[in-house]
């Protein structure tokens, strides 16, 4: 099968929506299937050496939504060339173009939302009455023409029912997921604590996503001052990229919880050094204020590090109906929560809970599931337009 993607940037760093094609993708080329990212990225982006699919990278798209005029006419002459289309991200650029330019193709295609119809993102009145004015006239035609939109979670397809009108289209909840980790977690593990020698012999909490207010890194730095301010044998990592500029803002709130010296900023890890913090680590902290997935919470639980999330991650109900974490409000009172129950477990039931991670990945995260539910749905789309 010829699959083809299309989304606003294929940018690794990007995390999230990208994240998930890579890991799918690379998976189904091993299986035979050949998989193509169309992106707005323009000519010879940075990331492309090495990048695992092929990428045709168009543009640069213009503006917060990645305006570019190349790829509608782009996806009307080549859409045929494929046999089943994905769209990524219903307010970019990407999904716009392929109302006109999938308007004469027989491939059929798929939208995924990516917890873009979340209520969280209706703080911005603005914003959302743009969206209200945009989605009747762009953005449903290109829905409703759809084979299916995509949720990965009953939790993002339920948050997201009619939050904007006309709401007609199929609505289909897959599985996602990820590989897991790979490689020698003993050996990655030496590897991070030799570069990172402050954190040998310490307890280590880790987060790791992009460093931005929308995922709670402020909380998790305050709750972390009040909770193991004086317990000097515990130590933080936040590693990502930082977007937009927040870390030492971050820093500040560090030193004002007299923990700023128990902190580790390493920036963005990949690889066998992102995998070498999950091992180093005794567990994961996200208290984001929306996650329609949350990917890395998945590869936290395939390195066996229990998750101690928010309310607002959408797999909450996974992970605690298997007691591989714990769950908390996504406010300052929330994420002081996570880490008291963390710390009033004790090491055994620290270590009860570890034990649980893995059996919650391979039961409801790994990449054979999202495999399997994506080729389930492209070949129903096919068979439908014959």
């Amino acid at each position: 099968m010829k699959i083809l993607h299309v989304i606003r940037s294929a940018d690794p760093e990007e995390g999230g929506p990208i994240e998930g094609i890579l890991q799918r993708g690379q998976r189904l080329q091993e299986l035979g299937h050949e998989v193509t990212v169309v992106a707005l990225d323009g000519p010879n982006p940075a990331y492309a050496d090495g990048f695992p699919l092929q990428l045709v990278s168009l543009g640069p798209g213009q503006g917060i939504y990645g305006h570019c005029a190349d790829l509608a006419p782009w996806l009307a002459a080549h859409a045929d060339e494929f046999d089943f289309i994905s769209g990524h991200g219903i307010w970019q650029q990407g999904v716009a173009a392929m109302g006109p330019g999938l308007k004469n193709s027989r491939t059929p295609y798929v939208v995924w939302t990516h917890g873009m119809l979340d209520p969280w993102f209706d703080e911005n009145k603005l914003k959302r009455l743009k969206k209200m004015i945009y989605w009747p006239r762009f953005l449903a035609p290109v829905l409703e023409r759809a084979h299916a939109v995509m949720f990965t979670t009953e939790e993002e397809r339920r948050l997201a029912e009619n939050r904007f009108r006309p709401y007609r289209f199929r609505q289909q909840v897959v599985a996602y997921g990820t590989r897991g980790i790979v490689g020698d977690a003993e050996a990655m593990r030496a590897a991070f604590l030799q570069e990172f020698p402050e954190l040998q012999g310490k307890r280590v909490l880790l987060f790791l996503s992009r460093v931005h207010p929308k995922k709670g890194c402020d909380l998790l730095v305050r709750a972390f001052g009040e909770v193991y301010g004086q317990n000097p044998d515990v130590m933080l990592v936040i590693a990502g990229p930082d977007q937009v500029n927040w870390i030492e803002t971050l820093r500040s709130e560090a030193q004002a919880a007299g923990v700023a010296d128990r902190i580790v900023w390493p920036g963005m890890l990949k690889g066998e050094r992102k995998w070498g913090a999950f091992a180093a680590a005794e567990a994961f902290v996200l208290p984001s204020h929306q996650e329609n997935f949350g990917i890395v919470v998945a590869e936290a639980l395939s390195a066996g590090k229990p998750t101690l999330i928010s309310d607002k991650v959408n797999i909450w109900r996974e992970v605690i109906a298997a007691k591989a974490g714990i769950v908390a409000l996504d406010t300052q009172a929330g994420a002081t929560q996570l880490l008291r129950e963390w710390e009033g477990l004790g090491a055994e039931g620290r270590e009860a809970m570890s034990q649980q991670a893995r059996p919650c990945f391979k039961e409801h995260f790994s990449v054979e599931g999202s495999v399997r539910d994506f080729l389930a749905v492209a070949e129903d789309a096919i068979k439908a337009k014959r």
